[in-house]
């Protein structure tokens, strides 16, 4: 899948300024960067778990899993390799504020789920690309590597999402389109406003963003 594709299902592309945070806090980018592969591959089994009559849902879930935790693995190795401790860290707002849209009912909970699902996943992708020109030559071919996974990934939930609107009809479908719209709109605010904490989702650097309300600087979204 072309990635103008995927560009064009994210409302903005990642703020220059992230990449430049990202580029200064590296050991922070992988040490998260673990963290959302593993919680990927809890978020595919738990979906598996919830929904075990969904035949196609449990073949493209288990897949994703394991890529996911295979990925998990790689991230682990390249931090081992530069004296990197994997740890605990808290996760920014970015996936819980996404999923306060969820609703609480089915088969709304689980479309609605996996269409937060495929934003992640298209995000994590644009946000690799984002990176790839200014990493180093190791970091940026395995981020290249992940590019058709990730992106796969992004189609996965989005057709799986699609197909759970199909069950009710036009209505559905309608269903569908309207909450993408509403988690693009909410996941732009994300990506966009200014966020005191670092991470692979987090939002636009805090001094950045108060020092461009000043006009003191720009940035590119």
């Amino acid at each position: 899948m072309p990635l103008s594709e995927l560009k064009q299902f994210l409302g903005c592309s990642t703020p220059k300024a992230w990449v430049e945070k990202a580029l200064q806090q590296q050991d922070t980018l992988l040490i998260d960067h673990a963290h959302c592969e593993k919680k990927a591959a809890s978020t595919a089994m738990q979906l598996m778990f919830r929904h075990p009559t969904r035949a196609d849902l449990l073949t493209k879930m288990s897949r994703l899993a394991k890529e996911e935790l295979i990925h998990f693995e790689q991230v682990c190795r390249i931090m081992r390799e530069r004296g990197i401790v994997y740890d605990h860290l808290d996760a920014c707002r970015y996936v819980g504020g996404l999923r306060q849209l969820v609703r609480t009912h089915e088969p709304a909970k689980l479309m609605d789920t996996l269409i937060v699902g495929a934003f992640v996943e298209a995000r994590s992708c644009e946000r690799f690309e984002a990176l790839i020109p200014h990493l180093d030559e190791s970091l940026a071919k395995f981020y290249s590597s992940l590019l058709k996974s990730e992106a796969r990934h992004y189609q996965d939930y989005l057709s799986l999402a699609k197909d759970v609107a199909m069950e009710t009809g036009a209505t559905g479908l309608e269903d569908y389109h309207q909450r993408i719209a509403l988690v693009r709109d909410l996941e732009v605010q994300l990506i966009s406003a200014e966020d005191p904490m670092f991470r692979f989702h987090s939002g636009l650097p805090t001094k950045v963003a108060l020092l461009d309300t000043n006009k003191d600087v720009t940035y590119e979204q």
